[in-house]
Order: structure tokens, then sequence, then C-alpha cells
């Protein structure tokens, strides 16, 4: 197979010159995303040579969308499904049933029954009810018993809701164990967004208990699954360098190589996150003046808000960080809203921008994580159109894998409205030096 450059990325100022056909049109004022493919590609080439013990499976409540879902089932990756309508998805793409986790450890009956359909096998479980829900409809499954670890240095915090005590996995165990289900391995979940590298190293430890308690029993134990919760903003690499440093500490301890156990994780916003640029416009202005304040404060209107792509601002915690497309001037004080007829709607009640007049663009990176997926229709609102940005090297990268002629269809449309396709951005040799790994690694 012939060597293509494998890491190229599309800086800001390309993606900025990608647009510039778009945004100069003064009759759209419509949202729309910009992605840029090669760097969720560097991110699937970074996790392997960065932890190439652990087996990724996208959580595709991350964000959904068709290309996304394409290049990671194309590039091999497994994925981690929470519905009926995820695992037919997923499946749609030609994925095996053994990439895929049911990743929701309370399912509803009839999604237990069509995962046995579809030989979706693997499933999480973390209370005495769904074993018996199992027992009943699918006693073949493998399960995986979901444990409740610390979370506290996690932006998004889910123990409050899922995982069984570690001094509880014992009972459940014994109560599969009496139903003659299979218990296969062990899984938890530090949390979205987790800032705190240590707390990996103390769930793997935890993991080892239950784990050890598993074989105790008699239960074939061979999987470990260490969720997900990892950064994917820009700027992430030094604390995911430091992740990726204590999980593969933690595993030579506590679960070494030799014995045989395999190791899967469940990342999300690593991979999307820092692909997707969103770019707004300003609708409306108003200039008021705030009790105590000299000056007046503007507030803008963008075309976009928390009933869509700004969800994550309620939902996910997140704290996006605007910029003006074009322009320049010294920074002032504003607030930013949405379009809808609800004043719950605002975007940022504090933001430094210049200043801004209807029709001018707002762009906010680091938007692909927990955006699209959970965005809405409210108020007649449309979800923004989704734009790819692919490098020439990308391209030549992508197009010699079987799913490139699949995946190069999504682009026809962008590709016939005349968008263009970048050339190798100065980024390239620097990415290149960071992600040496073969081209194997993502076959």
């Amino acid at each position: 197979m012939k060597s293509y450059p494998t890491c190229d990325v599309v800086n800001p100022m390309g993606a900025i010159g990608m647009v510039d056909s778009i945004t100069s049109d003064p009759d759209n004022d419509q949202p729309f995303f910009v992605v840029d493919v090669a760097d969720i590609v560097y991110k699937i080439k970074l996790w392997k040579l960065k932890i190439p013990r652990v087996e990724p499976f996208y959580a595709v409540k991350c964000n959904s969308d068709a290309a996304v879902l394409e290049l990671m089932a194309g590039l091999g990756l497994g994925f981690d499904c929470a519905s009926k309508a995820e695992i037919d998805t997923v499946r749609s793409l030609g994925v095996s049933p053994s990439r895929i986790i049911y990743a929701n450890p309370c399912k509803t009956k009839s999604f237990i029954k069509h995962a046995a359909a579809q030989g979706v096998d693997l499933m999480t479980f973390d209370n005495e009810q769904e074993l018996y829900k199992v027992k009943e409809l699918f006693p073949l499954a493998r399960l995986v018993i979901s444990i409740r670890v610390d979370d506290s240095g996690s932006v998004c915090q889910l123990g409050l809701k899922f995982g069984c005590e570690v001094s509880d996995a014992q009972h459940l165990l014994a109560i599969a164990k009496s139903l003659g289900l299979s218990v296969v391995g062990v899984s938890f979940h530090v949390g979205s967004n987790s800032r705190e590298p240590m707390s990996f190293a103390r769930a793997i430890e935890s993991a080892r208990l239950v784990f050890d308690q598993g074989l105790a029993m008699g239960f074939p134990m061979e999987l470990l699954d260490i969720g997900g919760g990892y950064p994917g903003d820009r700027g992430f690499q030094k604390l995911f360098d430091k992740i990726a440093q204590t999980i593969n500490g933690s595993l030579a301890l506590h679960f070494p190589e030799e014995t045989g156990v395999r190791v899967i994780s469940e990342p999300g916003r690593f991979f999307v996150a820092s692909a997707f640029t969103l770019y707004t416009t300003v609708i409306a202005k108003r200039e008021v003046l705030l009790p105590g304040s000299a000056l007046p404060r503007a507030m803008y209107y963008l075309n976009d808000g928390v009933y869509g792509s700004f969800n994550c601002t309620v939902f996910d915690h997140a704290e996006p960080v605007p910029f003006a497309l074009r322009g320049g001037g010294p920074l002032r004080p504003c607030s930013l809203w949405g379009p809808t007829c609800d004043s719950m709607d605002q975007i940022l009640e504090e933001a430094l921008l210049p200043d801004l007049g209807v029709g001018d663009w707002v762009v906010f990176e680091n938007m692909g994580a927990y955006t699209l997926c959970a965005s809405s229709n409210f108020n007649g609102f449309q979800v923004p159109e989704v734009k790819y940005a692919l490098t020439y090297a990308s391209i030549a990268y992508l197009r010699e894998f079987p799913f490139w002629e699949h995946l190069s269809r999504l682009f026809e449309d962008q590709q016939e409205a005349g968008l263009p396709v970048l050339p190798p951005s100065p980024l390239f040799l620097a990415r290149q030096e960071t992600c040496a790994a073969p081209q194997e690694a993502c076959a």
C-alpha cells in the first residue's frame, strides 16, 4: 500500500478561508459548522500512539454526524451505543456486532430484545433488576458490571446516576451467578471531560478488586472498559499525555498484558470536540445601560442558541469562547443571546468582542461534543448545516481505504456547491513528527 501523510490538519486561517464564499454572501444568515476531517484522523492516530493497548469504542451520543460515524467505522473503531436507534445507525454502516458495546446499564425491555436480534451481546449493568430483565430476554448476553468511581475531577459527573458501589458488586455478581448469566468484565466512567489523571488510576485499582471477585466466582472475566472522559479541545494534548501515561502505568500494574485481559474505552469528545467550528451571525443588537455602569453594554442576538448548538452550555457545562470572524478594534464587554423567544436563551452572560453590527459573523471553536446531537427545532429554528474541510493529504490517505467511496458521497453536495478542498497546511510537518505511527494503526 502506498504511504501517504496521515496527520495533516487544517489550521484556523485555512478554515476561515474555506468559508469566505459563505460568509461573504450578505443574504446568508444561517449558522453552520465546519468540520476539520483531518483533525479527527489525527486524534485517532494519536490515541493509538499514546494508548496502544486500549481499543477505542466511540461514544455515539457525543456526536452522531453521518460522516463522522462513517469515518470512525472505516478506520476500525468500535462503538459505544446506548439505545436501539444508535445500534441501528452503527449497524447500518456495516459494523459487526462484535464492535459494539451496549453501554447503558438501564435498558428498556424492547431495546434488550432488539440487541439480541442484532447480535449485540456485550452490555453493561449496575443493578439487580437489570439482571432479571437480561435473564428473561437475552440470557446469552455477555455482561459487564459497571461500578461507581471517583468522578470529582470531571466537569460533568455521572456517578449519581450510574454505577454500583464497589461494596455492592459482590452481591450483584452473586445474583448473576444464581441466574446462570455470564459476567465477562468490569466497566467504569470517571465523568465527562475529566481534568484529573489520577482518577483513572484509582478507578483501575477499584476495577481490579471487582475483577478478582468475579474470577473467584468462576466468571470468565476477560474485559476491562475504562469508560470515557478524555479532553478534546484545542490545547488538550498535555493533559491527555498525562492521562495516557497514568492509564498505561495503572494497566501495567493491575492488568498486565500477560493476563490477556482486553481493554476498551468509550471516548467521545476526545475525537470530535476540536474538529467542529461553529459560525454564527449577529441578527440583532441592543445597547443597554446596566445599573452602576457609565457606558452602555451590547446585547448581541445570534442565529443559534441554547435550544440549538449551545445546549452544551446547559447540559455539558461548556464555556464557549467567541471571536469575530472579521474586523477588529478594542474588545468590549457584551452578552450573547440565541434567536428564540425564550428569555432563558442566553448563550453567554459575559463575553468580550469588538463592536459588531447586524450581519457580522461570530465564531466558536471546540464545538464538536454534545452540540449537534442535542439540538432542537424549537421555535422553528433549524439545526445548523455541516460543511467538511478536507486537505489534499487527508483525501490521499482516506481514499486508500475501502470505505472512502461511500464516505466521499457525503461530500458530493458540498463539492457541487463549489466549496474548495484545502491544500496541505503549515502544521503538517509538526503533526507528522508528533504522530508517526504506521498507516496500519488506523486499519
